[in-house]
């Protein structure tokens, strides 16, 4: 097993730490915001250390190809997932659980139009809007994670305004990634 995917394992390994830490939370305290804020940034550094390596060295694998963007997957939603369910502990951490559910029934469409590619014999790159998506989602659990749980209005309303961002983000580059993709879907049918 080469490098990539070892990162790629290992972030895999982080996101259930990331949600036993959660259970955690009350006998831990408001330190598991930023433990689990830690957690994510290395999990996301991965991600980015994986795909640079993987490309640099030719190590790109078939495993790498499908296992990547799952792990990705599973860290964000996972994320965002506890950021909601806080939402009924703190109100003031603005994430309610439909902010997830945008972001998942676009991870799915986008997956299942990956698999009907594949069954085309097509493999169907990530899109720069995609790319920026999931960065604007990334910085915004960072800032949820490490910020949010901080009494101050202003990093509140930033936010908000960053969870705003990524839900315009999450929606454009789903519709952007169906409509250039259509003719795969169409051919399908």
């Amino acid at each position: 097993m080469n490098l990539p995917n070892k990162l790629t394992l290992l972030r895999m390994f982080l996101v259930p730490t990331m949600i036993v830490l959660y259970l955690f939370i009350n006998a831990i305290g408001n330190a598991t915001y930023w433990i689990m804020g830690i957690i994510f940034v290395i999990a996301s550094l991965t991600d980015y250390l994986d795909g640079l390596i993987a490309r640099k060295f030719d190590l790109i694998t078939t495993f790498g190809k499908f296992m990547d963007p799952l792990a990705d997957k599973l860290l964000v939603i996972s994320a965002l997932v506890i950021l909601s369910d806080n939402f009924r502990a703190v109100p003031s951490m603005w994430m309610p659980f439909w902010i997830p559910l945008i972001i998942i029934a676009r991870e799915l469409i986008v997956t299942s139009i990956r698999l009907v590619a594949v069954g085309e014999g097509k493999i169907i790159a990530a899109s720069q809007l995609g790319k920026y998506k999931t960065a604007v989602t990334m910085m915004t659990i960072i800032w949820y994670f490490f910020l949010m749980p901080v009494n101050q209005s202003w990093i509140w309303i930033i936010g908000y305004c960053l969870i705003g961002l990524s839900v315009i983000l999450t929606l454009i580059s789903g519709i952007d990634y169906f409509l250039k993709n259509r003719k795969i879907i169409l051919e399908s049918i």
